[in-house]
């Protein structure tokens, strides 16, 4: 589904993605992993068209994306952290947001699965963080699209919404839809990634199933697999 060759991405002298190859088939839960400043948010934002790579290709379902936005349209983002503007009310972000996308919506059912009822008539800005959240699941997953992104979606979320945006990916999933994931939970990614990709300094260093990564590393935990992988690609980095 997507096939990103030879990206590179620099901000001034840092280099933040180089020569980067990846194809992520179609269907499926994929976790982009990694420290900070290793590289995903720039990655999602290329595929998102938020940033302009300096070279290479995406090709999102055989076509290049590149400097295009139509493509947009058969795919779901969430953001890491819901900006939202604080004078206006749940209900009228909802409808505002159904009023630029030119696609059946689904709210209704995930106001009442994430409790949002009560908060409808409420301003944003004066929600706490978690229930902005649930906004921005509501806005994410509202839209039937092939292609979900959630940037830390578990950001804020209360055990009882974990549970019920675990079940959302899940249900997804079973569509056929294709889910990229960033967190830094290793226990989401533990019970429902099927595929890691491991990008540090701009480069995917591992890309398989959380069992290959432990089986790697020789590590029965992901988190110290991870941390393994890490220390292992930093040790060869200062040899050289």
């Amino acid at each position: 589904m997507i096939e990103i060759k030879n990206l590179h991405k620099k901000f001034g002298k840092l280099t933040v993605l180089e020569e980067l190859d990846l194809t992520i088939n179609k269907g499926g839960i994929f976790a982009i992993l990694g420290p900070n400043g290793s590289g995903k948010t720039t990655l999602i934002k290329c595929i998102l068209g938020m940033v302009i790579p300096n070279k290479g290709e995406i090709v999102l379902d055989g076509k290049s994306i590149l400097k295009k936005w139509e493509y947009r349209n058969n795919l779901n983002y969430l953001p890491q952290i819901a900006n939202f503007p604080g004078n206006l009310s749940v209900i009228e972000l909802l409808k505002m947001v159904k009023n630029l996308r030119p696609k059946e919506s689904n709210e209704k059912e995930l106001i009442e699965l994430f409790g949002l009822t009560p908060f409808l008539n409420k301003k944003l800005g004066n929600l706490s963080g978690g229930t902005k959240q649930k906004v921005n699941l509501v806005l994410t997953f509202m839209f039937d699209s092939e292609l979900i992104i959630l940037d830390e979606p578990t950001t804020g979320l209360d055990p009882i919404a974990l549970i019920h945006l675990k079940e959302l990916i899940a249900k997804e999933k079973e569509k056929g839809k294709t889910i990229l994931i960033t967190t830094h939970i290793m226990s989401l990614v533990d019970e429902m990634a099927d595929e890691i990709v491991f990008l540090l300094d701009g480069k995917i260093y591992f890309k398989g199933s959380v069992d290959s990564l432990k089986k790697q590393t020789e590590q029965e935990n992901l988190e110290h697999a991870i941390a393994n992988l890490i220390e292992k690609q930093y040790q060869t980095a200062t040899t050289k």
